[in-house]
């Protein structure tokens, strides 16, 4: 019998699974339709065990290396049949359950969002409080066994498809510090007093909402962790983020690479200097991640490191479609295209996540101590 946590035949398996199960998408590029497909290939993975791999038992999973995990992603996402963008959700929301949720409420939760039952969300960045996580205001005041939520969130993508969401707030007093201040709650966004708003960006696409809350009621037993653990959370989120997320997307772009390059064969257009810059960068990206991947898969504690792997990738997402541009004339100033809507989107590469400037000041100062200045 196959041994299946090996990577080499899991990988060979899965392949071989999904050559045989036409999970092809819809002829629908709305951002609904991409979250529908996204809910019906999770279901038929589940079903099949798939993503099920990986994941503790504990939680509904059939155990494993969490590097089985990533191979799903690159093969689902490298085929394009599914985005990265609703993955990427499944691959920090559940990790930061199994670790700070209580035991019971995970083992409930966490099978719902493998199977493409449920839709999360992150609730995290704010108004004036995007890089500076620790300065969120968004209040929790505590009230018997009940927690009382009040205040906004915004970038917060896909909220308005999601079930639940994974919402830091600040519940310290004045002289408490800012790190010690933030506690974490698992929120349905169908309680009392939760409104969302879709936020239309340059690209076309509501991928992104503002979330309101008023006096939204929470229980107790939906905190995450500990009063005063939403910082230490927040932290340990990242390593997931920058690891198998990023595994997916470069599985992505390696995928918009190809069509790239029978795209500009198809017209003729020279484009060797192009495509080898871009190459080189998603290589370099890749091998980077690969690294990571498996220094996270071995249990080592990821940190600092992880924003060389953000820049990177920001690089190489915007060099890809720099080229796109170059090489393909009018498919993004004229054309109502796929290609439109991503170089755009790309845009954002060096924003979202973490800006590039954060992240070099990140590298600067505390990988390679260049202080301050």
């Amino acid at each position: 019998m196959t041994d299946l946590f090996d990577p080499a035949a899991f990988r060979a398996a899965l392949t071989t699974w999904l050559d045989d199960n036409d999970l092809t998408p819809p002829d629908d590029h709305s951002l609904q339709g991409h979250m529908q497909q996204f809910a019906r290939v999770q279901r038929a993975l589940y079903d099949a065990g798939w993503s099920r791999y990986g994941w503790p038992e504990k939680a509904g999973g059939l155990g494993g290396p969490a590097i089985l995990r990533a191979i799903v992603g690159e093969e689902v996402v490298g085929r394009r049949l599914a985005e990265p963008g609703p993955y990427s959700m499944l691959e920090v929301l559940a990790p930061t359950m199994i670790d700070y949720a209580p035991a019971e409420l995970a083992a409930e939760m966490v099978p719902k969002l493998l199977s493409g039952e449920e839709q999360w969300c992150q609730g995290f960045s704010e108004p004036g409080s995007g890089s500076d996580l620790a300065s969120i205001t968004t209040r929790a005041t505590q009230t018997g066994d009940t927690w009382v939520i009040n205040g906004q969130k915004v970038w917060t993508s896909f909220a308005q498809y999601s079930h639940r969401c994974i919402l830091l707030t600040r519940t310290g007093g004045p002289d408490t510090p800012n790190h010690e201040a933030i506690t974490a709650f698992f929120v349905d966004l169908d309680t009392p007093g939760v409104t969302v708003r879709p936020l239309r960006t340059m690209h076309g696409v509501d991928e992104f909402c503002e979330v309101y809350f008023d006096d939204v009621q929470v229980g107790g037993d939906r905190m995450l962790g500990k009063p005063g653990d939403g910082w230490r959370l927040a932290m340990d989120l990242l390593p997931y983020e920058r690891s198998t997320c990023f595994w997916q997307r470069i599985a992505y772009l390696y995928s918009r690479l190809d069509t790239l390059v029978k795209d500009a064969k198809s017209i003729g257009q020279a484009a060797d200097s192009d495509i080898g810059d871009v190459y080189l960068a998603l290589h370099t990206l890749r091998c980077r991640s690969r690294a990571t991947q498996h220094r996270l898969a071995d249990g080592e504690k990821l940190g600092a490191d992880t924003s060389i792997d953000k820049v990177l990738l920001a690089g190489a997402e915007q060099r890809l479609y720099d080229a796109v541009r170059d090489l393909l004339p009018g498919a993004i100033e004229l054309d109502d295209t796929e290609w439109r809507t991503e170089y755009l989107y790309s845009r954002a590469a060096t924003i979202y996540g973490g800006t590039a400037e954060v992240q070099r000041n990140i590298i600067a100062r505390r990988l390679l101590d260049l202080g301050k200045e």
